[in-house]
Formats: C-alpha cells, structure tokens, sequence
C-alpha cells in the first residue's frame, strides 16, 4: 500500500461523512412533508402527478394496504420493461437496429431493474436500443430506487407512531422520492459527467480509422472501428445514486465513455453510498434522536474502511503467479503496482479496491475493475460485504431497514443478557417481531446457498463455469450472493446469459427483494400499533459505542458466518493454491 493510496481512501471517507447531515436533515424534510426549497419548482409536478394518478396524498395505508401498492406498482414496471425488451426491434430509437431480446434474457433483466439489482447477463451496447435503455432501464432505476426508500420511511413511521393503524402512503413516498431526492442529485451529477466527456448522444455509432491497422483471422485487414454512443450520462448518474448499477456499456464504469477521469471516478464512486449513508441520519432525525442515526452510521463506516484496507492490501500485495512470470508489481512513479490485472491503470489498486468495496457494502453492483480477477482475497471482500444481508450501507433505502432488522436483533439478544423485555426506541420487541426479522435474516443466506448448489449439480448450471476448481465455485456462489443482495456485480468469469442462469437468478433476485420488503412491512405494522414503552434503569442505550461494538459483532456473527464454509471451498482455498 502506498500513502498515495491511503490519501485517496481517506479523502472518500471525509467527504462522504461530511455529506451525511445536510443532505440526511433535507430528505428528513422531504419526507415530514416541511417545506424544501425545491417545493415552488417541483411542487406543481407534485401535485400533478396525483391529480393523474388519482393519488389522495392525505390518505394513508395499512401495512397491508402499503406492500400491495409495493407489488402491483413492481409488477407493474416487470410487464412493461419485458414487453419493451421483446419488442425493441420494432420500435423507434435504435439506430443500431437491435433485434427484440430473447425471452430468458427479457425476464432475467426485468427483473433485475425492477428489483434495483441490475444484474447484466447482456452486453448493454449490443443488446439495448436507445429507447429501452432510457425508457425501460433508467426509468426503473429511478422507481426501483424509490421504492426501497419508501419502504424504509414507512418502518422509520412505524417505530415513530404510537397505537398507529397506518403507515404512510407509498404512492406520496415514491413520488417524493424520486422527484425531490433522486431527480434533483441525478441532474446535477450528469451535467457534471459530461462535462467530463460521458457521452449523452442519440447520435448512431460512429465510424473511425484505426490509428494502426490489424489483419483479423480471416486475413482481411481490418481498418475501421465501430465505437458506441448514446444516452449514457443521464443513466449513469441514477445508475450510481440510486444504487442500482447497471452500466449502459458492458465493462460498466471501466468503460471511458462512462468514467472518463479521476474526477468521474470519485464522483461516481461517492453516489454510490451517498445517499444510503444520509439515510442515517435522515433516520435519526425522524425518531427524534440524531444520535441514533450516527450509531448506525459509525457501525456501517467501521466495517466497510476495515474492509476496503483488506482488499487495498490483498491487491497491492500482487499476484505471485503473476510475479513469476517477470511481471514488475512495485509500486513506482511510472507503475501503480500490485495486482493490475483486470484493472484501469488510470484508476490503480487504491480506487479499484475501494469501489469494489464500495459497491458491494452498497446494493449497487457497478464495477470500475473486473473482480473476477481479484486476488483470491481480494475477491473475498466484495463477497463478504455482500453476505453481510445489504446492512452495510447496502441499497438506498433497503440497506437501512436491512440494518435496522439487525439492530433488533442486536436488542434482542442484549435483552436476553439481562433478563428483560428488549426495547427500541420506546417499543418493545416480542414475538411477532422477531418472527418477521428471523425472515428477514434468513432468506438471503437461504436463497445463495441453495441456488449455488443447484448450479453446482446441474447440467446447466455446470456447462458455462468456464474455470475448474475453486474460482469456478467462487464464480457460481458470487453470481447468486449477487442475485440474493440485489448486488448486481459478477465474477465474469461465469456464462451467465443462460436460459438456466437467467431463469435461476431472475427468480433469486424476485425472492431476495420481495420476501424481505413484505416482512419489512409487517414488522412496521407491528411496531406502529404498539403503544411507547418509557425507557428504564435496564433499557440498553442504542447510541453509544458500546452498542455500535454489539451491533458490528452481531452483523458478522449472525449474518455472514453462514457462509464461512461457501467461503472456505473458494476463495480461501484458491489463495493458499496461489501461494504454494
């Protein structure tokens, strides 16, 4: 590790816990219905919007009531982006005149925008049309990433109300959402992109000369070369701040029409957890106790700078099969050093880890640097952060209920300690809830243990793992930690454009967000109806660092260790092959 590398950890680190309370205390507003100074500019569109809807924002919704809004909306979105895809070849906007996408791929991607994975089993530039990327795919990356919030605002209600029937209205929380938090920072962010050269075009592919022509395998000489354009600043930006991930160019944020600069680079990898860490202390602000908020925050920061120092070490260390074949890895003035491969040399090991990082703590899944070729133990880290359930940071919104269900659990236990009733914030945790978290908890490791093992012993699970041994199982297991976080990201080793593996991962990425957002749901149901409970001698205090200690401890206990045996049959194992 050099201390260049360091610098660039610790200025991402700075900036980012800097941006936590203005932003966190204006989405807080946003959410308590005061006023924004947005409000004169988007309050009309507000309004609007309902009129056509037949939206009654005064009137709020059951739990009940909530998550069946929650689905048939997502449904919705489901149908008309897998028409849209099989349909493509015969609408406007598609220069490149791409045929419909097949039906496996059509129901895989559907699923994956609107459950805010964004997993890619396609090539985005050969695959999409102008139209489908930005109608289809950018339209869900906003939604998706508003319904997570709202999910999150109605638990936040429910710890808040007491002897409480209602919720919130998810149509007010959506629209909210995307029209005064996620369009306001996704205009900024893109103007900013392009000024740096992404490129925002409906201009058809162009046609270069080579700078140095090459024969092909055919023996023709090969003169010319096709390079993509299109629509792709106002995706990208939503991409990263909604932490949705899929990139409009198949190498995602490794691509230079996509992240063309060191200022694109921070900028982009700063979305990716902006918006879920101010959801903190939006959090705090909403209970009425800020320091609530921070306690979550400085729980999820530990974890993730630990975490980023391992995979910076892990890479910066190099590759020793790499070093035997006479390959330089010290790090110098004309050389980043460490383990390059798959990697931007514009961007090095330092950035590279730390996106990884960044963007498994997070439910975002876009890429800078290809993590199949990661170190064995650098590979670790991105699958680790994701098997930690989306609490770290983890997808706007969806990271913080995913976090706070580890936060009962973490009262849960510290009330057995005592002998005493847990409590949260004035409620008490029984039965029920813990029920509804248990799920919570459970169906993830559930999901990825039992689809890996179903790729691992069929046919069409096995034929496209390209490479044998642990990194083929590393490769399978990620692509369904992957799926069952909403990550997104991928060993890209593995075929995973499929009929099995589209089918596979569509259904896991389906189960991973919905079976958790409806038990969510409950559970704010639950907490609503509930009456205060005053805080005692016994009642543990959810702010202090002892609690941020029990709360780490119980996240990596309760919620990875699961896959520690998973873990040991790949990466562990491939690293001390490596080494011998």
């Amino acid at each position: 590790m050099t201390a260049n590398g360091l610098l660039q950890i610790g200025l991402y680190i700075v900036v980012l816990a800097l941006a936590v309370k203005p932003l966190g205390s204006y989405m807080a507003r946003v959410y308590e219905g005061q006023s924004t100074p947005l409000d004169r500019v988007l309050g009309p569109a507000e309004r609007l919007f309902y009129h056509l809807g037949g939206v009654h924002p005064e009137r709020e919704m059951s739990w009940k009531g909530y998550a069946l809004a929650v689905l048939v909306f997502n449904a919705a979105g489901l149908l008309v982006l897998y028409a849209l895809q099989r349909l493509q070849g015969a609408l406007p906007l598609n220069p490149q005149d791409l045929p419909g996408v097949s039906s496996d791929s059509s129901f895989n991607t559907a699923i994956s925008f609107t459950s805010n994975t964004n997993w890619q089993g396609y090539g985005g530039e050969t695959t999409m049309s102008y139209l489908t990327q930005m109608i289809g795919l950018t339209v869900q990356n906003f939604v998706s990433a508003a319904t997570g919030m709202a999910v999150l605002v109605a638990l936040i209600r429910g710890i808040v109300r007491r002897s409480a029937a209602t919720i919130g209205n998810f149509w007010v929380d959506m629209t909210r959402s995307t029209l005064y938090i996620l369009l306001p920072l996704s205009v900024v962010l893109a103007v900013i992109l392009i000024s740096q050269g992404v490129v925002q075009t409906f201009d058809h592919a162009a046609t270069v000369d080579l700078v140095q022509p090459v024969t092909g395998a055919d023996g023709i000489p090969v003169t010319t070369q096709q390079i993509a354009l299109g629509p792709a600043a106002s995706q990208i930006a939503i991409k990263q701040l909604g932490t949705n991930g899929g990139g409009f160019f198949n190498v995602n944020s490794s691509h230079p029409f996509e992240n063309p600069t060191p200022l694109t680079n921070f900028l982009e990898s700063l979305s990716i957890l902006l918006i879920p860490a101010a959801l903190c202390y939006t959090f705090g602000k909403m209970v009425g106790d800020t320091r609530q908020g921070w306690a979550i925050f400085a729980a999820m920061l530990i974890v993730l700078v630990g975490f980023t120092l391992a995979a910076y070490a892990a890479e910066a260390h190099g590759n020793p099969r790499i070093a035997a074949l006479g390959v330089d890895q010290t790090a110098s003035d004309a050389n980043p050093g460490g383990n390059m491969e798959g990697k931007e040399l514009r961007f090095g090991v330092a950035n590279s880890a730390l996106w990884a990082t960044a963007t498994t703590a997070a439910s975002n899944g876009s890429v800078n640097a290809m993590h199949d070729s990661f170190t064995p133990l650098g590979g670790l880290v991105p699958l680790f952060m994701m098997h930690m359930g989306e609490t770290i940071f983890g997808g706007v919104g969806s990271g913080l209920y995913g976090m706070l269900a580890f936060v009962i659990v973490a009262v849960f236990v510290a009330g057995l300690m005592v002998g005493r009733t847990p409590e949260y914030l004035g409620k008490k945790i029984e039965a029920y809830e813990m029920k509804m978290v248990s799920i919570i908890i459970l169906i993830m490791p559930l999901i990825v243990l039992v689809g890996t093992a179903i790729a691992l012993v069929t046919d069409g699970g096995r034929a496209t793992i390209y490479n044998p041994g642990a990194h083929g199982f590393s490769e399978a297991l990620y692509a369904f930690t992957s799926a069952g976080n909403n990550n997104g990201s991928a060993f890209a080793g593995l075929g995973a454009n499929t009929p099995f593996y589209n089918t596979a991962l569509g259904i896991a990425m389906l189960l991973a967000r919905y079976w958790i957002i409806v038990p969510i749901l409950a559970l704010a149901g639950s907490l609503a109806r509930k009456k205060s409970a005053p805080a005692g001698a016994g009642t543990l205090p959810t702010h202090t660092p002892l609690f941020v200690v029990l709360l780490i401890g119980i996240v990596i206990i309760v919620g990875a260790l699961a896959f520690i045996p998973a873990l040991a049959l790949g990466p562990i194992v491939e690293q001390l092959q490596m080494a011998l």
